[in-house]
């Protein structure tokens, strides 16, 4: 019997006024969220994806302290709004926000809310590039959550922030955590990793046998220049086939419609977790 879940990812433009204050320019992302986020909502999406720090632009090319003042906690304001749409619409949603733990102590991170607006809890990017363009160790503290698995009304989610789609490891526990789609929000420009975009996470996808959602961000934010964002927002399944695609250049919701039983009609093919050696790993853990 199919398990059919209806995954949505919303890809969006935030141009923003660099003399806008912090808070307008949020609530203007925001904003540009909100007909998108309904649409979802209307058209029966289960699981919604956002972008990666989807309530303002991609920050990071700036090394400016002032950024520090869009932090927030996680659960706070933005979650609690999103809760509220989770429950009209009986959605459950991936929100990736800006974290503030205390002073000083800031995360890249995401809140899983349930359909019911229940606040699952969160997942802090591990993997923090710091290189031309993305100074996110000026930003975020790398995460130490490890890689948890939410159980929503339609299954079993995980988180992996951009970056961290270049590291096997943690989409490897986030399989071996039970997870059946893992959402990977992204700020991706065009350049040098574009064409493994298409090619890691459809990797991850099939060496461990769950679909994986991957959204990224559109169009170009001022005055950082750093490159257009791309968009091609995706879905695939546990075999690496595309269910879905987004456009390079629109804000759009894509929608895709995921059978979880394929997850155990794969593994029973390819036993990856069978075969797996651990205990010939041990290499992996030495700094």
């Amino acid at each position: 019997m199919a398990r059919n879940v209806n995954v949505g990812l919303i890809q969006c433009a935030t141009p923003f006024d660099p003399a806008w204050s912090i808070e307008k320019i949020q609530k203007d992302a925001l904003d540009r969220h909100m007909p998108l986020i309904e649409e979802a909502g209307k058209k029966g999406v289960n699981i919604l994806g956002l972008q990666e720090i989807f309530n303002g632009p991609y920050f990071c090319p700036s090394q400016d302290p002032k950024w520090y003042a869009a932090a927030e906690a996680c659960p706070g304001p933005t979650t609690e709004i999103m809760q509220k749409l989770a429950k009209q619409y009986q959605m459950a949603i991936v929100v990736p926000i800006y974290e503030r733990e205390q002073a000083g102590v800031y995360y890249n991170t995401a809140a899983v809310i349930d359909a019911d607006g229940a606040y699952l809890g969160k997942y802090r990017k591990h993997h923090i590039p710091h290189t031309n363009g993305f100074w996110e160790k000026f930003f975020f503290k790398p995460g130490n959550g490890g890689f948890p698995v939410f159980q929503t009304r339609f299954a079993k989610v995980g988180v992996y922030i951009c970056y961290d789609r270049h590291f096997p490891e943690g989409a490897r526990a986030l399989g071996l955590n039970g997870a059946e789609i893992v959402f990977n929000p992204s700020a991706t420009v065009a350049g040098l990793s574009k064409y493994l975009w298409k090619l890691e996470q459809p990797a991850h996808a099939v060496a461990n046998g769950y679909f994986v959602a991957a959204s990224n961000r559109v169009g170009d934010e001022a005055p950082w220049n750093i490159g257009t964002f791309y968009g091609t927002s995706y879905i695939v399944d546990p075999r690496g086939k595309f269910l879905a695609t987004a456009s390079e250049d629109k804000s759009e919701l894509v929608v895709a419609t995921c059978d979880l039983e394929q997850i155990e009609e794969t593994r029973r093919t390819w036993q990856f977790y069978r075969d797996r050696r651990p205990d010939a790993y041990a290499d992996l853990t030495r700094p």
